[in-house]
Parts: structure tokens; C-alpha cells; sequence
């Protein structure tokens, strides 16, 4: 008897329908091929962004965020946030109603991918970046308005800071009680999952109480953990423990392209994560390579970390390999690593026979691109080869 795999997904705006035609066989070839055709995955059709807008008047309905509550997990696409359509962002908005407050965005090279780098293999960290504070809290005011000028005033008034009246201002919030519970999350799942080393990327020598905060807090909650981890560089042939550190955040930039094999897992507050995570994707092949995950105590969707593309809608050419790639987060998310595992491999090995979209193909001497519907059947097949062994 074959057991069904329940996953709520939202194909997304733009381009999001071409990725997620192409990746839909590759999730459901790797399922199959990884448990013996004795699992399969039963989708659940959702809509939220443009879609959602247009067909209901909401961006977000709500049979699309109780279907998301109920199943705990969800895979989308890009979504547009229209103009006028009632809030900042789609994706903010839902990482704030889920509590979403872990951003995980691996960054790892696969072998014929183009590079900036002379060894981009040891390309091969995790970016983790507290979700729900810092500016994408979203608290700002428009320069001119009485708002603005009421805040101005409470400053210079109340607080003895002089700001330039015509300015716009905003706030930044970064708290004790959300870096903990992120910290928290990070460090287990830095013990579950055998890693090396934390390092915490902030600007701390000049936003003291905020990210100077997130540092201090970080490392309060790490020093719970002495079984787990060590604060100096392990001596050597010891590396049973954590090594939790630190890097000022311009200067992890420098870092991650002259000495990446250093790094494992950063935890980074909401803006350096963003920052970070977009330059990485530039050294392993650009943003169509770069997965991404969500995820909260209770609910945790996956999705690509690039736009929607809307220009490129319907045309087959967009690379779906950080949907693909984000579909194995969520397959071992839930506890089916063998379909990961198949994914990854055959991605890997689709890019080594130098089968690429165009986004790629364009830095590659010699190599013509592939659809996007292409490369999604080329690594389906590769899942299909597969041995296991």
C-alpha cells in the first residue's frame, strides 16, 4: 500500500509557474525512487500573490493560511506583491503570521557551476538570519510628514538628538527574547546536525544596543551549552565540540570569498543575513542556485530566494534549481533525507554534464542553454539512474 506524503504548495507569480512545472517530477521521481514506490506525494493546491488577487480580491485568503496552518508546511513559489495590495511584502507577511523566525539559506558549490572564486568548493556554509525583527519590522516615516516630524521632535525634544527635519526616519528593533529563542534554534540544530563552528556576523562596534546586543545575547545563550561548545579554536584532533565565534559583518564579506572553508553556520541578525546571503549566492552560480526555508515552531515553508521575474513569465527559461533545491530542505525537514539526498546529487550531476539554464550557460565558454522544463526532465532522469549506493 503506498503512503501519501501531504504537502500544501503555492506555484507563485511570474515565473513561479515554469519552476515550479519544472521541479514538481524531480520532488515526485525522487519520493518514489527513494522509498521504493512505497511513498508518494499528494499535493495541495493553494494560492496567495497576484494569483490570489485576482481570483478573490486577497492576497493572502484565508483557506490558503489555515491549509498552511493545518499540514505545518507548505512550498512556494515567488509571489508579487502588487502595488496597493495592502501590505509591504507576501513573504514578510507570512513570516510574521506563522512566526516563521528562522531564515535558513544554504550556500553550497556544485562542481561545473561558474564562480568568481579559483576554489569555489570550499563554498559550503549555512546563513541563518533571525526573521521577524530588525528594519524589516517595517517602522518608518515618510520625510515631511507630521508623523516623521512628531518623531523628530520627541528625539530632539525628549531625547537631546538633533536630526535633520527634512529627513525620513525609522526604527530598528532587535530584542533579547527573539535573538534567544533564534539562537537557541541555531545552536540545536548545530548540535543535531554535527556542525563545526557558529559564527555570529553583526555591526556591533557601532549599533551597540542593537546588533552590539544581538552578539552579547548570542554568546549568553551559547555559554548554556558547555558540553556542546568552546569559544577558542578547539586544539587539534579536537573537534567534538562547537566553535562559537564572531565577525564584524563588513568584514565577514571579505571573509566568506578569501577564506569561506572558516565558516559553517552564521547567525546573522534580519538586514546582514539578507545582505550576505544574496553576495554568497554570487560565488556558487548566482541566486537561480540558492534555496531558502522558513521556519517556526509550528509551520515552515520552503521557497526559492530569488523574485518572481515577471518579465520572464511563461517562457521556459528561468532556473529552477533553488526551487528544487528548496524542496530537499523541506524533504529533510520532514524526515525523508533519502529523497534530499537524490535531489542534491542529481542536480549536481546534471550541472557537471554541463545541462544548465541560461542564467548559467551565459558564463559557461561553450555551453548552450537548456529550458527550464529541460533541465527539470534532465535531473528526473538522473534521479531515475540513481543506484543509492
Amino acid at each position: 500500500m503506498i503512503e501519501y506524503v501531504d504537502i500544501p504548495y503555492i506555484e507563485g507569480d511570474g515565473s513561479g509557474e515554469d519552476i515550479w512545472n519544472a521541479s514538481r517530477g524531480v520532488f515526485e521521481e525522487a519520493v518514489n525512487k527513494a522509498y521504493n514506490g512505497e511513498r508518494a506525494i499528494r499535493w495541495i493546491y493553494l494560492i496567495a500573490g497576484q494569483k490570489a488577487l485576482d481570483k478573490t480580491g486577497e492576497l493572502l485568503p484565508e483557506e490558503t493560511l489555515n491549509t498552511v496552518k493545518k499540514y505545518k508546511i507548505a512550498i512556494k513559489g515567488p509571489l508579487t506583491t502588487p502595488v496597493g495590495g495592502g501590505f509591504r511584502s507576501v513573504n514578510v507577511y507570512l513570516r510574521h503570521v506563522f512566526d516563521l523566525y528562522v531564515s535558513m539559506r544554504p550556500v553550497r558549490y556544485f562542481h561545473g557551476l561558474p564562480s568568481p572564486l579559483k576554489m569555489p568548493e570550499k563554498v559550503d556554509f549555512i546563513i541563518f538570519r533571525e526573521n521577524t525583527e530588525d528594519l524589516y519590522k517595517g517602522i518608518e516615516w515618510e520625510e515631511g510628514t507630521e508623523d516623521a516630524l512628531n518623531f523628530i521632535g520627541f528625539l530632539k525634544d525628549r531625547m537631546g538628538i538633533a536630526i535633520s527635519e527634512d529627513s525620513g526616519v525609522g526604527v530598528k528593533p532587535i530584542s533579547k527574547s527573539r535573538t534567544v529563542k533564534f539562537t537557541r534554534w541555531v545552536i540545536d540544530y548545530a548540535i543535531k546536525n554535527k556542525r563545526k563552528a557558529i559564527t555570529v556576523v553583526h555591526k556591533g562596534n557601532i549599533m551597540k544596543y542593537t546588533e552590539g546586543a544581538f552578539m552579547k545575547w548570542a554568546y549568553d545563550v551559547a555559554r548554556g551549552y558547555p558540553e556542546h561548545i568552546v569559544f577558542d579554536k578547539p586544539d587539534k584532533g579536537d573537534d567534538t565540540k562547537i566553535l562559537f565565534n564572531d565577525r564584524i559583518a563588513d568584514n565577514m564579506f571579505m571573509q566568506v570569498i578569501l577564506r569561506p572553508e572558516d565558516y559553517d553556520l552564521l547567525l546573522c541578525p534580519n538586514l546582514n543575513g539578507d545582505y550576505l546571503s544574496d553576495a554568497c549566492a554570487a560565488l556558487i552560480g548566482g541566486l537561480g542556485v540558492a534555496p531558502g526555508a522558513n521556519i517556526g515552531d509550528d509551520v515552515a515553508i520552503f521557497e526559492p530566494t530569488h523574485g518572481s521575474a515577471p518579465k520572464y513569465a511563461g517562457k521556459d527559461v528561468i532556473n529552477p534549481t533553488s526551487f528544487m533545491l528548496s524542496g530537499a530542505i523541506m524533504f529533510r525537514h520532514m524526515g525523508l533525507d533519502r529523497a534530499s539526498r537524490l535531489i542534491e546529487d542529481a542536480i549536481e550531476k546534471t550541472i557537471q554534464d554541463m545541462i544548465v539554464t541560461y542564467d548559467l550557460a551565459r558564463h559557461l565558454e561553450g555551453v548552450r542553454p537548456v529550458r527550464c522544463s529541460i533541465f527539470g526532465e534532465e535531473v528526473a532522469k538522473r534521479i531515475g539512474e540513481n543506484n543509492l549506493h
